[in-house]
């Protein structure tokens, strides 16, 4: 008897800013996934999924293809997986199904879990559906996500000015402002040389969030980012570059 494919609902838990983060959890076969799974690591009782953003973005990870590629899923505890965990899946199309198999945590080496399998069309309507869901999303979480798409497209100016894009952040604690961070030089494949992250708060209006990320992309892109930047963070020896040291604390502005 061919046993029945699994069903799966991707539920965004979108607390209070002071109660907790926001997660996808994934509720398979009408019960919480997550809940039902220990992490393997020291700090933390139970997985937090890993936020909309990341996963259920226009191009976000859980999109299957023919090609397997690994998704992060949840994490625990204090965030660095070798100590407390995070879970991590790979995700594939296998004819009309998608398969989540290959399941690991770097804080425990014995873990698995069975595969799941579900049938594309209702896999991929659940992924859509999800990532169109903006509910839970702020204005300035909003402009982050939109300048953050728009400045990837401008390869052009982050090459120029020997730039890679880190991201562009903004938390639900601190409404009126995000923060973009570039790393300097752009490629580092020498991990020996010395290097910088650049870092810029910027405030955030009561105007449209696609038309603020349109204005600050132009305004980032008009000139050299390192000029009005703050450096952040860098190597034990990033002062050979040229830039103020040591760097700047953003926490603390």
């Amino acid at each position: 008897m061919t046993p029945r494919p699994d069903l799966l609902t991707l539920s965004i838990a979108c607390p209070p800013p002071d109660e907790g983060v926001l997660e996808v959890r994934p509720i398979v076969n009408g019960r919480d996934f997550l809940a039902e799974v220990v992490p393997g690591g020291v700090g933390g009782s139970r997985y937090l999924g890993v936020g909309p953003r990341d996963l259920l973005d226009h191009n976000g990870p859980l999109h299957a293809t023919a090609m397997p590629h690994e998704v992060r899923l949840a994490w625990s505890g204090c965030g660095v997986e070798e100590c407390c965990g995070a879970l991590y899946m790979t995700v594939t199309r296998d004819g009309d199904h998608v398969v989540w198999a290959g399941w690991r945590d770097l804080a425990n080496q014995d873990f698995d879990l069975p595969e799941l399998r579900f049938t594309t069309g209702q896999y991929e309507a659940e992924v859509l559906r999800a990532g169109e869901d903006r509910s839970w999303e702020w204005p300035a979480g909003a402009v982050a996500r939109l300048l953050e798409a728009g400045l990837r497209r401008r390869e052009d100016w982050l090459v120029r000015w020997d730039c890679a894009l880190e991201g562009v952040w903004a938390s639900r604690k601190e409404p009126d402002r995000i923060h973009v961070v570039l790393m300097h030089p752009r490629n580092r494949a020498d991990a020996d040389l010395p290097w910088l992250q650049f870092g810029m708060t910027l405030p955030i209006s009561a105007d449209a969030p696609s038309v603020q990320a349109e204005l600050l992309e132009a305004r980032l892109t008009a000139g050299d980012p390192r000029a009005t930047a703050e450096v952040w963070g860098g190597s034990h020896d990033a002062e050979q570059l040229g830039y103020p040291w040591p760097p700047v604390d953003p926490l603390l502005m």
